[in-house]
């Protein structure tokens, strides 16, 4: 049998061509491709060498500078404007009225410091979430825990510290306080000492022409006579008292610890006439220290603080947690006079900046 070659057929006449078409578009692909990783690489190689040629402290600052704009962006564009002023700016606010257990009450059902319900803890709660959402959780910590078991601390305090409102967990409990607790604020009321005592002595010359003149609101006790003379009612200014002691008002203003923008606040004048007594009581919270700057201080005049009596002294300050029980009585001659001291309500050393922003915006008057 004889074999004979077959002619090949058209395709394969074209395959070997096709083949080396191939071949030569493969290499021409790797060849580009080498060729880009050799622009890439000396791309690379030329910014790492630009960035050695750079002063590295300069790149460390222009860093910060970044951050710190991207930062400030970031920050601005979720600040929201505050609920509360200053206490300078509290002028505008009205005075609060009504008289209750010697405490001066606003009876506003909207009042966190007035209003006894069972949705109180709902609506802290309600306006620390808010606080939160504007600025941060940041130090919120003790505020959250105190006011999630409010209900607890407040039934399971021992009788000789009970706040009637608010209990911040963790501070230091003692009934009185030294004076280095609030160095600068004490010592600047005691130099103000006859400043105050003037404008004090000014307004009390009103006593001899009525009974109870214009500004001045008489407290309930079990005997005697307790007059009060405020320029801060628990948060709120009263313009008209403000006006007449001027100097004093504007020494609020300079006082670095004094609360001024919550419910909590408050600075007055307060008179006990002889043969006064005030009844035992517990303040609203324990996160203030109330500081009593002598006036006028009689013979027979005691505070008693957690059954630990004080007397007050003419142009020193008497710093104590008035959560805790206490009483004041007068059982001076009539002929001493009454008792007089300039009441301003402190934040207490222990509470944080943070802490005492956040508690403005959580209490402040009318939320």
């Amino acid at each position: 049998m004889v074999w004979l070659p077959l002619r090949p057929t058209s395709s394969d006449r074209r395959a070997p061509l096709r083949a080396a078409s191939t071949t030569t578009m493969s290499l021409e692909w790797l060849t580009g491709w080498s060729c880009s990783l050799d622009g890439l690489r000396d791309f690379i190689a030329t910014g790492i060498q630009s960035f050695r040629d750079c002063d590295a402290t300069a790149l460390a600052a222009a860093a910060c500078l970044l951050l710190l704009f991207v930062w400030y962006c970031y920050h601005v564009g979720r600040e929201q404007p505050r609920a509360y002023a200053t206490v300078n700016a509290l002028m505008q606010s009205a005075e609060a009225n009504g008289v209750q257990n010697g405490f001066v009450y606003c009876h506003s059902p909207e009042c966190v410091r007035c209003s006894h319900h069972d949705g109180l803890n709902q609506k802290l709660y309600h306006n620390l979430q808010e606080y939160a959402k504007r600025y941060s959780w940041s130090g919120m910590g003790r505020i959250h825990k105190g006011i999630r078991e409010q209900g607890r601390y407040l039934n399971s305090r021992p009788s000789i510290q009970k706040p009637e409102v608010f209990f911040l967990p963790d501070l230091p409990t003692t009934p009185y306080f030294s004076r280095d607790a609030q160095k600068h604020d004490v010592e600047l009321l005691e130099r103000n000492f006859q400043t105050i005592l003037c404008e004090f002595e000014t307004l009390y010359k009103a006593f001899s022409n009525c009974s109870l003149p214009q500004g001045w609101k008489m407290n309930s006790t079990p005997s005697g006579e307790w007059f009060t003379f405020y320029l801060v009612n628990q948060g709120m200014c009263v313009p008209r008292n403000c006006r007449r002691c001027p100097r004093t008002y504007r020494l609020l203003g300079s006082l670095r610890t004094c609360i001024g923008n919550n419910v909590f606040g408050n600075a007055c004048i307060s008179v006990l006439s002889p043969g006064t007594v005030i009844a035992e009581h517990y303040g609203p919270t324990n996160i203030r220290i109330r500081c009593h700057l002598g006036l006028k201080t009689p013979s027979n005049c005691e505070l008693v603080v957690g059954g630990e009596p004080q007397c007050w002294a003419e142009g020193r300050c008497l710093l104590f947690d008035d959560s805790f029980l206490h009483t004041a009585f007068h059982e001076g001659a009539p002929e001493e006079g009454p008792r007089v001291v300039f009441m301003v309500d402190l934040w207490h050393p222990n509470v944080a900046a943070a802490e005492r922003q956040a508690l403005d915006f959580i209490f402040a008057p009318g939320r």
